[in-house]
């Protein structure tokens, strides 16, 4: 596996909510405020065409209704996913995975990709991402971070890029979570940070593996948990904090 690729700060879905979530345009305004790491939702369009949205359904970030994953690549590239946000952001289309590579390489960002399976596409998705990014990154140099919340997806990206770091998000703390995280050869856990403190931190590291949280966006949360020695936090503030310091 190749060698871990986040930074300490890392902004979620592009801008957090300053522009719409999962969009480039998202990501440029991220940029703007100096961030130089992101993170993604991914899924599969009918067509297999890896695409970002977080949710399994369109209507929160769109005009549109019904499951995104349904829907042709043809279809999905058409529909407007910035208005909801803001009318300076109507029209802003939904980027495909494809898209995003060519703007993160570009800039030497770093980028963690959440595997966001249409419930029922697991594995596929997760095999067809690792896929992906294998051929999208192929000869730079440095590689993506994967995560899921989806044990399986990780599996599929495993078993079709298993050089790509992975890392096993957590919203609870389920039996045998740290023994399906080290099956699944993963480098890092990332939790909701309000599972996480100085015992968890230290029962990650030594296990071997990173500690990070999300969405972590008020200021005196994220110094309690740099203060209990996490190594990296995702977040929505990112005209709030600042990734350099």
């Amino acid at each position: 596996m190749s060698a871990w690729p986040m930074p300490f700060w890392v902004a979620h879905r592009g801008a957090g909510k300053l522009a719409p979530e999962n969009t480039l345009a998202a990501f440029r305004e991220g940029a703007r405020h100096g961030w130089h790491a992101f993170e993604c939702d991914v899924k599969l369009s009918a067509d297999g065409v890896p695409f970002l949205l977080h949710d399994a359904t369109l209507q929160r970030t769109t005009p549109e209704r019904g499951i995104a994953g349904e829907r042709s690549w043809a279809e999905l590239a058409r529909i407007d996913a910035g208005a909801w946000h803001s009318r300076a952001y109507a029209g802003e289309p939904i980027p495909s995975l494809d898209a995003l590579a060519r703007y993160v390489l570009a800039n030497r960002f770093a980028l963690n990709i959440e595997i966001k399976p249409t419930p029922g596409t697991e594995r596929h998705t997760g095999e067809v991402v690792g896929r992906e990014v294998r051929r999208l990154w192929a000869g730079a140099g440095s590689l993506p971070l994967f995560s899921s919340f989806q044990p399986e997806a990780l599996a599929g990206a495993q078993a079709s890029a298993p050089e790509v770091p992975r890392g096993l998000l957590l919203d609870k703390l389920t039996d045998g979570w740290l023994d399906t995280a080290l099956a699944l050869g993963c480098q890092a856990v990332i939790t909701n940070y309000a599972l996480m403190d100085r015992a968890l931190v230290e029962r990650l590291h030594g296990a071997g593996l990173k500690a990070l949280v999300y969405t972590v966006n008020d200021p005196a949360a994220a110094q309690w948990l740099i203060g209990n020695g996490v190594d990296g936090i995702i977040s929505d503030a990112v005209d709030r904090f600042s990734p350099a310091a």
